[in-house]
């Protein structure tokens, strides 16, 4: 798992969840366990529909586990907290505001007493980082998909939140962005300091950014693999052809047919 200790990173103990339909209870999570040390980045995958989104609502605070725990930075998460960044395939923006305008909107809610010209520069310091300098005044339908994908990042980070959530961010871009967009989130890396929870669908991307991988069983989901990416800090996207990866991806990609059912349950690994 990744390490043992809970403060100041995610954690998840035992965490069960249902939602109430009109046909009944309808199971999501079952005793899912996981933990990321503060400053890691995990990219949490499985088959579609497992219960991978309900996680990120669970330590977002925005939905409450039917029995279980979840801590960010040691404490009980009860609700929303305003040290959660979260990214979304779709990045929805505020037509009427330029690029800055929608960056800073978070500062506007948990920083309120943050000079107007602070809240600026922090918003043209993020687009640097993500080299969208010039494009400060600019409207999101003046935007390509990529560039208003780069804005959402700097949004979920204009706080500097403590967590970030990445909710399948670059699962709308064609190839060739996306990849462009994993090197931006590497950049962002470097520069900020956040503990990165990903959900994704793109096994070559959950193992370009992140430290680990977990892989989620089919519904109702638990914990069924996870594995370290020793890819080092300093990653290319050549990583990405390399015998070592191509196994890797291989392996994960079976993993995923295990959670799918369509291999016996013979095949499950917890990789600690």
């Amino acid at each position: 798992m990744s390490g043992t200790q809970e403060g100041g990173g995610i954690a998840l103990r035992n965490v069960t969840h249902f939602f109430e339909t009109p046909d009944g209870p309808f199971q999501v999570l079952d005793d899912f366990t996981m933990v990321a040390e503060v400053g890691s980045f995990l990219a949490l995958v499985g088959p579609s529909g497992c219960g991978k989104s309900t996680v990120t609502r669970l330590v977002s605070g925005l939905l409450t586990p039917s029995s279980g725990d979840i801590l960010l930075g040691g404490s009980l998460v009860t609700g929303p907290r305003p040290n959660v960044g979260m990214a979304f395939q779709n990045p929805v923006m505020l037509e009427w505001r330029d690029v800055v305008g929608n960056i800073i909107l978070p500062l506007e809610i948990v920083a309120r007493d943050m000079p107007q010209k602070a809240r600026v520069e922090r918003a043209r310091e993020l687009l640097e980082l993500v080299s969208l300098s010039g494009f400060e005044n600019k409207r999101p339908s003046e935007l390509s998909g990529g560039m208003r994908q780069r804005v959402s990042l700097c949004r979920a980070l204009v706080h500097r939140p403590d967590v970030l959530i990445l909710d399948e961010p670059f699962g709308a871009l064609d190839a060739f962005t996306r990849e462009e967009l994993w090197l931006v989130m590497q950049s962002l890396r470097k520069k900020e300091q956040f503990t990165c929870l990903l959900i994704t669908h793109d096994l070559r991307e959950s193992v370009f950014l992140s430290d680990e991988v977990l892989v989620m069983s089919d519904r109702p989901a638990r914990l069924q693999y996870q594995t370290t990416i020793e890819l080092g800090t300093e990653r290319s996207l050549k990583d990405l052809y390399s015998v070592e990866v191509t196994e890797l991806l291989a392996h994960l990609r079976h993993q995923i047919e295990v959670a799918q059912g369509r291999i016996g349950s013979e095949s499950q690994i917890i990789d600690s």
